[in-house]
């Protein structure tokens, strides 16, 4: 009982942030972009982030800016499950060298860090487009994926059941979608949850750094940025925008030891 409410825990802190961030994407309190007179003030009913050094309400930013993130973290992991599933999928089920080449090739790019791989796809596509981004972090996480994938495509390969269907005439992409595929979906799932929080990760470094999201869109990378260079005057900016960050992160990763709970469970 006690593992499920990581679980629990979990669905509710990222239900509750992902509500907010949908709501994001058709209102905010006030105009995001929207410069005023009131420069640094703390938070208060009014602005309950406070504002920024354009006298811009931070809440407003955050909500914008946390659903511009978190999209980008979403496409990221569908174009790196996506791919990651179906090459991880077929070289873990046939082995032979295409397993090979998967192994030596994942080898190779985990030896750079994730990040700096994103970087050198970004500067070959183009910074400041999120479209560029997306693309540049997805092919980064598909070769994180296709390891998990392959590993559990190898062992499921050796089981009982799929020798008895592969006997019995089931064919090869029958094997691989319907019988092998939903017994690896809780390690999948939990892979989903590791992924999404190091894309989250990785787009806020890489609009930290201005190659990523730039204005006129929000993103809270960037915003973290902007936060940086007033931290004395308004504290609250950074801590209001990274701890949105945080706690999403946060119920994110409770989620993902719920389900590792659950398979321990099961098995």
């Amino acid at each position: 009982m006690k593992r499920n409410y990581y679980l629990l825990a979990g669905l509710a802190i990222t239900g509750v942030l992902s509500a907010v961030t949908l709501l994001g994407f058709f209102w905010t309190p006030y105009d995001s972009a929207a410069m005023s007179a009131d420069k640094f003030l703390a938070p208060c009913p009014a602005h309950l982030f406070g504002t920024d050094n354009f006298g811009r309400d931070i809440f407003s930013r955050v909500m914008e800016g946390a659903g511009t993130s978190f999209l980008i973290a979403l496409c990221t992991v569908a174009i790196g499950a996506a791919g990651g599933v179906l090459l991880g999928a077929v070289t873990g089920y046939f082995g032979g060298l295409a397993d090979e080449i998967l192994i030596r090739v994942g080898d190779a790019l985990t030896a750079f860090p994730s990040i700096l791989l994103a970087l050198v796809v970004i500067s070959l596509l183009g910074p400041g487009k999120p479209v560029n981004l997306i693309l540049s972090l997805g092919l980064v996480f598909i070769p994180s994926f296709a390891r998990v994938t392959r590993a559990a495509y190898a062992e499921a390969r050796e089981v009982n059941y799929v020798k008895s269907v592969r006997l019995m005439g089931a064919s090869h992409a029958r094997v691989i979608l319907v019988h092998i595929l939903p017994n690896t979906l809780p390690v999948l799932l939990s892979a989903l949850t590791i992924g999404f929080n190091n894309a989250v990760l990785a787009e806020a470094s890489m609009s930290y750094l201005g190659i990523g999201v730039t204005p006129p869109d929000a993103s809270l990378g960037y915003m973290l940025s902007e936060a940086q260079s007033v931290f004395g005057r308004a504290p609250w900016y950074a801590l209001t925008t990274g701890g949105v960050m945080i706690l999403f992160l946060f119920g994110v990763g409770l989620i993902g030891e719920g389900l590792r709970s659950r398979e321990g469970d099961a098995l």
